[in-house]
């Protein structure tokens, strides 16, 4: 309401943008090329934050370290263990798909951050993260955390017809992408279906999954929904081009943003790059894996995607590319501005 809204100053510590992401088993890959892709078009400096089985930290050291030393000066990275600090490991790490509710001990874990974006592995950045940075800007005084809709449309979506459980809004949360304010988190009492006063994050993460977890099929994701389903004043929701997934197209494009902006954050779920079921999202996770690191983004990236996109033009997906070109071209301009038109100004100004 006018005159309520008090947005977040964003602080020097933030000067450092951190990025976490779990990955366990066969997600060593997906989280190289969603790593790629932040660096390839941030100019800001990246915090990698990557929760990893213990077998996959050397493999991720020694891959982080053969990229060029133009991209590897823009990120430090921290690889952490998989530890759950409330309740039975084992149970945490079985639900849903392999150590996913790992990024809900985040709050606890990283101590001295003060805010960060989660993301999963199979996420592609098509903008620079500052762009999605600057939403903890838009904050008011009681919001925390910041998800996309699992759906646009009630009547096709997943929690609308199929939810056993409390979820947020019409159509629930889809928790690919979060943006949290890890202070404020730590900080608020909330509310629940446990007891009648608040509890903490942490005091209050378990005992919710022993509540719920007959009912829950999206495992952490539908924490989350629950959680926000009775603290619905916690959440900033952003809008469907900040989380694209096969869902905003596959039955037909219901995604206005992505229609009016371009997509900013490709989410490929349901395994959609590794399978031809939606060509149109694998060859952007092709193109951008095969793309030489200083090779020309035009030359090497954005006329190769172009051409892999007349392929798809028989699926629904396929059908709107200037959905998913939109955007990547404006970045791409913006980066070569920056590392060309203003590096060739500042040599040649006298």
């Amino acid at each position: 309401k006018p005159g309520e809204q008090k947005h977040l100053k964003e602080p020097s510590s933030l000067q450092c943008m951190h990025l976490a992401v779990v990955a366990c088993g066969d997600r060593l890959e997906e989280t190289l090329i969603m790593l790629k892709s932040a660096v390839l078009f941030s100019s800001r400096r990246l915090c990698f934050h990557i929760f990893a089985e213990d077998s996959l930290k050397p493999e991720f050291e020694k891959k982080l370290k053969e990229w060029p030393s133009s991209y590897t000066k823009k990120f430090e990275s921290n690889i952490y263990p998989i530890t759950f600090s409330v309740g039975n490991a084992q149970e945490w790490k079985k639900l849903f798909k392999p150590c996913a509710a790992q990024r809900l001990f985040l709050p606890v874990i990283l101590k001295d951050v003060d805010s960060l974006l989660y993301v999963d592995t199979d996420v592609l950045f098509l903008r620079p993260i500052e762009d999605i940075w600057h939403l903890l800007r838009e904050f008011n005084s009681s919001q925390l955390a910041a998800m996309a809709p699992e759906h646009e449309i009630p009547k096709i979506g997943w929690y609308s017809r199929f939810a056993r459980h409390p979820y947020y809004g019409s159509t629930g949360l889809n928790s690919g992408v979060m943006l949290m304010n890890l202070t404020r988190i730590r900080s608020t009492q909330f509310k629940n279906s446990l007891i009648p006063g608040g509890l903490s994050w942490e005091e209050m993460l378990y005992p919710l999954y022993q509540k719920y977890k007959n009912y829950i099929t999206w495992g952490d994701q539908d924490l989350l929904n629950i959680i926000f389903y009775f603290n619905p004043e916690c959440l900033y929701v952003f809008p469907c081009q900040w989380n694209y997934r096969p869902d905003h197209c596959m039955y037909g494009s219901n995604c206005r943003g992505a229609e009016e902006e371009g997509v900013s954050i490709l989410h490929g779920n349901r395994g959609v790059y590794h399978d031809d079921k939606q060509p149109t999202f694998k060859a952007l996770y092709e193109v951008i894996r095969d793309f030489p690191f200083e090779d020309n983004l035009f030359q090497s990236l954005y006329y190769p995607l172009q051409s892999r996109f007349l392929d798809t033009v028989h699926t629904l997906c396929g059908r709107v590319p200037q959905v998913f070109l939109k955007q990547i071209e404006k970045t791409m301009k913006k980066v070569y501005e920056n590392r060309v038109i203003v590096y060739l100004g500042a040599n040649h100004r006298y």
